[in-house]
């Protein structure tokens, strides 16, 4: 999302090198959105990954479509979501275009609309994995109901939501014991949350219960924050946003990383001001 023009206006040749650099240190997974950067990210890469000449099956691409914002290339007079069957068919093709790719490894429909009607879901769904243009099939920002209501009709493999130590209102509202018991692998978007945006008593907190076990771990606050949510048993993949080279090693070192029990919870109890129940 931040490599175009909503972030660090990468040029084409500086995509390509972060695209190369990931691959080398093992991230292999880009997440894009058709929305991103107004309608012009995924493009951007496309010709960044063309350019790299690296073997596309040894990465993931990830997309998002639904969302219509107003400007750019689209003729809205709102912002609005629209996932009927033409639509979602269309978007993917775009997207592939814009990418460069045959085929998404991964297809997320991005917010959920009130107006969705599953079994249309289901049958765009169901025609582009027939014709090989998408590998999985996900939503992104759904709760426990409205992937139930989706995955009725159409297996729902990945739910891409909000979830870090300062917003981790999804290991209590269902949302994640849901997708355990059901199978589905939850993707964290924003997974370090406020922490280092925000100067409040809850990250206060947060930083002095974190400061406690920097030395125990060998960690920064950023691996342990990621530890953390990387120790649920749902299996949560942090979709990590920086583009700062030593911050994404260390993303990948924080794998290595398993808080003793009390230490989560003292982490936990640290964002939340009180003891658990």
């Amino acid at each position: 999302m931040t490599w175009g023009v909503w972030g660090k206006q990468f040029s084409t040749s500086e995509m390509e090198a972060m695209i190369r650099h990931c691959v080398s240190v093992g991230i292999s997974t880009f997440d894009h959105a058709d929305i991103y950067g107004g309608y012009t990210t995924e493009s951007e890469f496309g010709k960044a990954f063309a350019a790299s000449g690296i073997n596309r099956a040894s990465i993931q691409l990830i997309t998002k479509c639904g969302i219509q914002y107003t400007g750019g290339n689209r003729d809205n007079k709102i912002k609005h979501y629209d996932y009927s069957k033409d639509y979602i068919i269309w978007s993917v093709e775009e997207s592939l275009k814009n990418l460069q790719t045959d085929y998404l490894d991964l297809l997320l429909l991005h917010r959920p609309s009130p107006l969705m009607e599953p079994c249309e879901i289901a049958e765009a769904i169901t025609i582009l994995k027939k014709d090989g243009k998408i590998i999985e099939f996900g939503v992104s920002n759904f709760t426990a109901a409205q992937m139930d209501m989706i995955g009725l009709r159409i297996d729902v493999d990945v739910n891409q939501i909000e979830c870090s130590l300062t917003a981790h209102q999804a290991m209590h509202n269902g949302t994640l014991d849901y997708m355990l018991t059901n199978g589905i692998k939850p993707m964290a978007w924003s997974p370090l949350g406020s922490t280092f945006k925000e100067d409040s008593e809850q990250t206060r907190r947060i930083h002095k219960a974190l400061g406690l076990l920097l030395d125990k771990y060998n960690a920064t606050e950023d691996q342990l924050l990621l530890a953390w949510l990387l120790q649920h048993p749902s299996g949560i993949v942090p979709v990590v946003g920086t583009t700062n080279k030593k911050r994404l090693q260390q993303a990948i070192d924080a794998t290595k990383i398993e808080l003793e029990l009390e230490d989560w919870f003292a982490v936990l109890v640290a964002a939340q001001g009180h003891k658990v129940p």
